[in-house]
């Protein structure tokens, strides 16, 4: 039996450049699908927190958006949740990826670890999709510029060395107290999820920049005896924007809620009645009020 003074736990802040597979990474690491994932950059806006709660150890990951150069005020919001998430870590996993390692383990993804006080591990993703010298070579790189307690070829799409990873993120961790109840598995409530997942659909379905000009906002959210009513928007910038994501005899939002739904299904384990509309806030990317009004 673990003593308490054996006990380990802390959070732990994966950051990296965009589509390196954070998200991916970490839902395979907490074990449930948190975090969406899209092909797109920047689909995660939020911290995402996931909670790993085992015999020895409580571990509470956090997912942050990709590395960018800001453009917008929603941009600078991104910027401040991974500096604030990686302040707030006791371990810090950067996330490096193999089939691109010179554009995403450059010179600013080297001066983030600079910075970074808490304990370094790097993770270099996608490993499977490069040789076994590559892999020693980046590694190797990575060692010699990082200063990290441990470096390691990993691949969350076949899951290679993730076992391994776990254990090492786990004993950097300090000695700690349970913060969580033993079930618990993320400290968001269910409606940041239900907007995730919508939005997560519009990624999917919606071309080019428009996505990224999208946000969601759940309106409504009452569980009956039979069912759960979510009523949600989605918030676009222009009026040209909202006829296409309605999209012809409203084809294209029919196609996004009942896609949402399914997954929103899937995570609360009921059904759903979900009730999607569009409207249009001018500029809310660039405005103080509407980003804070919207989550962000």
């Amino acid at each position: 039996m673990t003593s308490a003074a054996d006990f380990k736990s802390g959070y732990i802040a994966i950051a990296g450049k965009a589509n390196v597979g954070k998200s991916t990474l970490f839902n395979l690491l907490v074990g449930e699908r948190l975090s969406i994932v899209t092909a797109k950059p920047q689909t995660t806006r939020h911290r995402v927190s996931g909670i790993l709660t085992s015999r020895t150890s409580q571990m509470i990951f956090l997912d942050t958006p990709g590395l960018f150069q800001p453009r917008c005020r929603l941009h600078e919001r991104m910027c401040d949740q991974i500096r604030r998430s990686v302040s707030d870590a006791d371990v810090f996993l950067g996330v490096v990826d193999a089939s691109a390692f010179d554009a995403t383990f450059d010179d600013e993804m080297r001066e983030v670890l600079r910075r970074v006080r808490s304990r370094r591990i790097v993770a270099v993703n996608k490993s499977d999709l490069v040789s076994a010298a590559r892999r020693t070579r980046y590694a190797d790189t990575v060692r010699k510029d990082a200063d990290a307690l441990e470096v390691l070829p990993v691949s969350a799409r076949t899951g290679y060395n993730v076992d391994l990873l776990l254990s090492s993120l786990e004993q950097a961790l300090p000695s700690g107290p349970r913060f969580f109840p033993e079930d618990t598995l993320t400290e968001h409530p269910e409606r940041f999820f239900v907007t995730e997942l919508i939005r997560e659909e519009i990624f999917l379905q919606l071309r080019q920049e428009l996505p990224y000009a999208t946000t969601v906002k759940v309106e409504g959210f009452r569980e009956g005896s039979r069912r759960t009513y979510i009523r949600a928007s989605i918030v676009v910038e222009r009026k040209s924007q909202k006829g296409i994501v309605i999209g012809g005899n409203g084809k294209t939002l029919k196609s996004i809620g009942k896609m949402a739904r399914g997954k929103i299904e899937a995570f609360l384990d009921a059904p759903v009645y979900l009730d999607l509309r569009v409207k249009v806030f001018q500029n809310w990317r660039k405005k103080e009020q509407a980003l804070r009004g919207f989550g962000y």
